[in-house]
């Protein structure tokens, strides 16, 4: 077990949670037992927690908070904690999502993280490595609570009509996806369009890529390769993206279209109506 009194609170947002949690239940006079009982957690979760061996979610945050009267202390550092467990190349992306006022994003080949449902990011995550799958799967999901903001992005999705198809998880899985997709269909400040295959030959064609809208900073590109992220504010290089944004949205089904093709999609592949 790691000792507790040599945990470096300066090493990681994950190691200052930790170091944070014990701080705040030893003032407060509780054992791990005594917290974990308070906020229906084992002891040993705690315990793990306190020595960052384990990920906190939101929801023990916020019972901790509650319990021991941190203020909100524990729910702040959360998603740090969250965004410190992305893959050191994807932390950037990170960031660019929760500071955007606008995110553009066209996905080619499958639904994208920001919409992904609980059992759609397991089974993309693990694909090839079922390593820490659930950390990595709480972490990915994690991204998704920026949408949960007081003033969140406004979002544009275009999905390729082949995101629908494609049988990622399984046909429980993928159902469950296409039902989570219709979830946002009245939010104003989420959009989903999908790119049918009648569109032929269109100006997504050269692959998936994002564009980063903020108040008072230059917009944000940003593509992806194996492992690796590149974000570019270069002024002709994103004028150039964000044109070929603007053909996709022309060429992609209107809002009320897209949703009605998830609908078939669901109904013709799983013999399912969705209202």
């Amino acid at each position: 077990m790691v000792n507790i009194n040599a945990l470096d609170p300066s090493a990681s947002p994950l190691d200052y949670y930790g170091f944070e949690l014990r701080r705040c239940r030893e003032a407060a006079g509780l054992t791990q037992k005594q917290l974990g009982d308070i906020i229906n957690f084992t002891a040993s979760l705690v315990g793990q927690i306190e020595t960052a061996r384990k990920l906190p979610t939101l929801d023990f945050s916020e019972r901790v908070d509650a319990a021991l009267g941190t203020g909100g202390l524990l729910s702040r550092l959360h998603p740090l904690v969250m965004r410190s467990q992305l893959p050191a190349w994807f932390q950037q992306v990170a960031e660019l999502e929760v500071r955007a006022a606008e995110i553009c994003s066209f996905q080619t080949h499958m639904i994208l993280g920001l919409l992904q449902s609980p059992a759609y990011a397991r089974a993309v995550l693990g694909a090839v490595d079922r390593s820490d799958l659930d950390d990595r799967t709480a972490v990915r999901l994690a991204r998704q609570n920026m949408f949960e903001k007081e003033e969140p992005p406004v979002f544009w999705a275009i999905l390729s009509e082949a995101a629908l198809y494609s049988e990622i998880g399984g046909r429980e899985t993928m159902r469950g996806q296409l039902v989570h997709l219709l979830t946002f269909e009245d939010n104003p400040r989420i959009n989903i369009q999908i790119l049918p295959f009648s569109a032929g030959a269109h100006a997504g064609l050269t692959g998936s890529f994002d564009l980063y809208r903020f108040a008072d900073d230059p917009t944000i590109l940003y593509t992806e390769s194996f492992r690796s992220g590149h974000p570019t504010a270069n002024p002709e290089t994103v004028r150039e993206c964000s044109l070929r944004y603007d053909h996709l949205q022309a060429a992609a089904l209107s809002l009320k279209g897209s949703a009605e093709l998830i609908r078939r999609v669901m109904e013709d592949r799983y013999g399912e109506q969705v209202a």
